[in-house]
């Protein structure tokens, strides 16, 4: 299991190769799963082993830290277009998407970074 430090990291970089890359659809799934590492910080940081069905992150993730719900809802939405984007279906995300997305997904690193540092001060 990787450490919330190197999870952050890995997002952090997932963002700046998105914002370099002309492909709306590959910024978009970079995007995407930058955001899904910065989840998967906190994921590891307070989520205890789960036994029983496997769900998705985004459905643990608002469990686990309901002030995160609202920012697991938009980014489970996004799912299956990030799917699709990584497939390589043309058409799927406009360039406004993908950049609205990489900024949404900076921002959501921002508030998991914000998060993780509360819980380590405690």
């Amino acid at each position: 299991m990787r450490t919330p430090d190197t999870l952050l990291r890995l997002a952090h970089e997932g963002l700046a190769e998105a914002g370099a890359t002309l492909s709306p659809s590959r910024r978009y799934a970079l995007a995407h799963l930058a955001a899904l590492r910065s989840a998967a910080a906190v994921l590891s940081c307070r989520a205890q082993e789960s036994r029983g069905r496997p769900t998705s992150a985004w459905v643990l993730l608002a469990r686990v830290a309901p002030e995160l719900t609202e920012w697991a809802q938009f980014f489970a939405a996004g799912a299956a277009k990030r799917a699709a984007a990584e497939a390589g279906i043309g058409g799927v995300v406009t360039p406004r998407e993908a950049d609205d997305l990489l900024r949404d997904a900076e921002s959501f690193l921002q508030v998991v970074e914000t998060t993780l540092l509360a819980v380590a001060s405690r």
